[in-house]
């Protein structure tokens, strides 16, 4: 069997590859950086660019060839993409996004002002411009801003050997065509026609006869997650999109869906630390600065909180010094335990797997899983505790505050998301700070307040 490359195998040869680049770019081997360059496939360069700073990354696109930048660009984050695009003008915009898919020159659009997307489109043939609008008309996080508009469709009156003949007159034909699409004269959506029944059945056959009238379609409206999910669960290469009156308007292939699944992954990772998903590894300072400056505020805020509920215990703190070296773990617990909870249920709410009908029983696991890792860790710090400072009523103190906390985190861990969703804010991006807040002060409070109450 071949020898396939693993991740750390794919990272080493990127860096060797940007060694040999930037060593170019310091003797000014032109002759040389377009050799390594554009021996590259897009996908390849774009992943250099993206691994590059900031000027070493102009200079490298400029050596990018005229006709290839169209498939380098639609590769490149959007951060990126919009920082090229802004030192196109609206005829350079139209030489590289010639023949593109109306999917990927859509979502490359987007990037633009309005008044270029008006030039970008005057300029283009009346066909490309129709079926790039009919994709900008809809959300990009739909299905219909992720569909692209170049589908073949066939009669189910047809015999085999006609759709054969008729394939054969097309140059090529779409990638990712694993089906052909069966419509009506009014182009409403009938079926599949698989490419493997075609290529293996009798030619004289119909289309009728051997095609999928079972086949699903996707609305057009419906959101680009549950896209995913469609084709994770049926193993799809594609599908086909069709609006509320089952009028076929395009397909979704799965490269699409892996850019979907990635930005997803890509949200969800870097919402937990208040980032955008977008977020450049090479954006210069003065744009990452404000981006983690807001939710560092938030965090301040949150502690602020949490500080002044330690401070109204200030008077048991001076006679209990103990009080003030162990109050870190409580939280800490606390923090943690809810984090694995959010967690989970912020995982299950992107799955589709949690809903009203199954949140209450969640909610009941997720008490029982806290009050039995309360109740284990309690007593092992309260020996710990009363071994430490040989006072037993602090060790039973401190158990008290951890089962409260534990408890706690895992009911705000489990309804935290659910919350938030409701009021339409992002769990992934807000659920982190809320949880922090919540078992911070309640750690805090439960701690404190039982040491006011015994050493009062």
């Amino acid at each position: 069997m071949p020898h396939q490359a693993s991740s750390e195998e794919l990272e080493v040869q990127t860096q060797v590859q940007l060694g040999e680049l930037y060593e170019a770019l310091e003797t000014g081997a032109a002759k040389q950086i377009m050799q390594l360059l554009n021996g590259l496939q897009a996908a390849e360069i774009a992943h250099l660019l993206e691994s590059s700073p900031p000027q070493a990354r102009r200079v490298l696109w400029r050596w990018v060839d005229r006709d290839r930048e169209g498939d380098v660009l639609q590769e490149l984050s959007e951060d990126i993409q919009a920082a090229f695009l802004r030192h196109m003008d609206t005829q350079e915009v139209v030489e590289i996004t010639e023949g593109m898919d109306a999917d990927d020159l859509a979502d490359i659009l987007q990037q633009l002002p309005n008044r270029v997307i008006k030039e970008v489109l005057a300029a283009m043939s009346a066909q490309d411009r129709q079926r790039v609008e009919c994709v900008l008309s809809y959300d990009e996080d739909t299905a219909g801003g992720l569909m692209d508009t170049d589908t073949i469709t066939v009669r189910p009156r047809f015999t085999l050997d006609v759709v054969l003949r008729y394939l054969r007159r097309h140059e090529e034909i779409p990638a990712a065509t694993d089906c052909l699409f069966v419509v009506n004269r009014n182009d409403e959506f009938l079926g599949t026609l698989p490419i493997s029944k075609l290529l293996t059945t009798d030619t004289a056959v119909t289309v009728r006869e051997i095609m999928d009238a079972e086949a699903d379609s996707i609305n057009v409206q419906m959101p680009d997650s549950k896209v995913a999910s469609l084709f994770e669960r049926h193993n799809w290469v594609s599908a086909p999109v069709v609006d509320d009156q089952g009028k076929l308007l395009g397909r979704i292939t799965i490269d699409d869906v892996v850019d979907v699944i990635r930005d997803d992954a890509d949200h969800s990772l870097m919402s937990l630390a208040g980032l955008d998903e977008e977020e450049d590894t090479f954006a210069p300072v003065m744009r990452t600065t404000p981006r983690r400056a807001i939710w560092l505020g938030v965090n301040l805020l949150t502690a602020i909180i949490a500080s002044a509920v330690i401070n109204i215990f200030q008077d048991t703190l001076d006679k209990v010094v103990a009080l003030a070296i162990l109050m870190p773990i409580v939280a800490s617990m606390g923090g943690v335990a809810g984090n694995q909870t959010l967690t989970v249920m912020i995982r299950g709410m992107a799955l589709g797997q949690v809903g009203r009908n199954n949140i209450s029983w969640l909610l009941s696991k997720e008490f029982r899983v806290g009050l039995i890792n309360g109740l284990l860790w309690a007593l092992v710090m309260g020996a710990v505790v009363s071994a430490w400072f040989n006072d037993i009523i602090l060790a039973l103190i401190i158990a008290a505050a951890m089962v409260i906390n534990l408890l706690t985190a895992a009911i705000a861990g489990a309804l935290l998301p659910v919350l938030l969703k409701r009021i339409n804010i992002d769990p992934a991006l807000a659920g982190g700070v809320a949880l922090t807040t919540v078992t911070d002060v309640v750690g805090f409070f439960a701690f404190l307040g039982l040491a006011t109450l015994f050493y009062a």
